[in-house]
């Protein structure tokens, strides 16, 4: 989905004292995903777990815009005015892409490849993009930039009247990287329960989980959220179950660009987003980023399956309680 970047190292579990518990680990999308499976026959727990990541892999090849022939590549590298069909797993994850796009009056943008190509070079150091280098990247950028098309599962390619008049192509660059974890650990968690498995959790380093049903006798599976600043405070304590909770935060470089006004997002360290599915929290996070926090607030009113907590930078003008907001029953 998008190159390797730090991950959100504070959130913590202790599911390792859930007795029965056994836990899988692969290697995808540049971080480490885990299957954690309560089940009485452990060797088919392995083979589930093991089915999960073969999906995981599958699903990273046609999602990915840094693998050549995936479906994300080939939209990619369609001249203004092309159509190409595509499976089914990269349509939906454009459809719901556009919905949250929707939603979230522009926060969440995956035509943003562009505007992160200005900002951080290939070595994923930040660089300054020249006034001329910018504009050419918001001509490409816009969820308005391609059309789909549900009966066919095609995806158009069109472009900017200003592209068109330079008579160039429309450039535009998907990346699912705000939303393909999540979108993936909610498939992983559909074939879990083709296999008769629905006590787990599943996450994408620790950045997307999505947790099933319950162990019995607990409320869900513990999940606690610690202050980035201060790794020793607890910011909330979660029970997950049947609901997803996806994190994102600027711990290094310029990964997160503000699509609406195509700077680099400032002022905010971290953000949560929790909600019923990975795919769509993993996106809201990266919304909860770029959004104010009246929009953040007005969003969760509008949905209230979804919690949003956002935690600002220390500028010194703000105390502790200030710039930790939460939106929505954390408790």
């Amino acid at each position: 989905m998008t190159q390797p970047q730090e991950e959100i190292s504070f959130v913590k579990s202790n599911w390792d004292s859930i007795p029965g518990m056994q836990r899988f680990s692969h290697e995808a999308m540049a971080t480490t995903f885990e299957v954690i499976i309560l089940y009485q026959d452990a060797r088919y727990a392995q083979q589930a777990a093991w089915a999960a990541f073969n999906e995981l892999d599958r699903l990273e090849a046609e999602l990915s815009r840094f693998i050549e022939n995936s479906d994300i590549s080939r939209i990619n590298n369609l001249a203004a005015g092309q159509s190409l069909q595509v499976g089914l797993d990269a349509f939906e994850c454009l459809q719901l892409s556009t919905r949250i796009y929707a939603e979230t009056n522009g926060a969440f943008d995956i035509t943003i490849g562009s505007l992160l190509g200005c900002w951080l070079g290939e070595d994923e150091k930040a660089r300054t993009p020249s006034k001329e280098q910018l504009n050419l990247a918001r001509e490409r950028t816009g969820i308005h930039l391609f059309k789909l098309d549900e009966a066919e599962h095609t995806v158009q390619v069109l472009a900017s009247a200003i592209l068109l008049r330079k008579s160039e192509a429309a450039g535009v660059q998907i990346d699912l990287g705000g939303i393909g974890k999540g979108y993936a650990v909610d498939r992983m968690a559909e074939l879990l329960h083709d296999w008769s498995i629905d006590t787990a959790v599943i996450h994408g380093g620790y950045s997307s989980v999505l947790a099933l049903d319950a162990p019995s006798g607990t409320k869900g599976w513990p999940l606690t959220l610690s202050n980035p600043d201060n790794r020793k405070q607890t910011l909330a304590g979660l029970h997950l179950q049947g609901r997803a909770l996806s994190g994102s935060g600027l711990q290094k470089g310029r990964h997160i660009i503000d699509p609406r006004t195509a700077q680099p997002v400032k002022g905010k360290r971290t953000a949560w987003a929790c909600a019923l599915d990975a795919a769509t929290a993993d996106a809201l996070s990266t919304a909860f980023m770029v959004m104010t926090p009246d929009e953040v607030k007005e969003y969760c009113s509008n949905h209230p399956d979804t919690l949003a907590m956002i935690v600002l930078e220390d500028r010194g003008e703000k105390t502790q309680k200030d710039r930790i907001l939460h939106f929505g029953p954390w408790k």
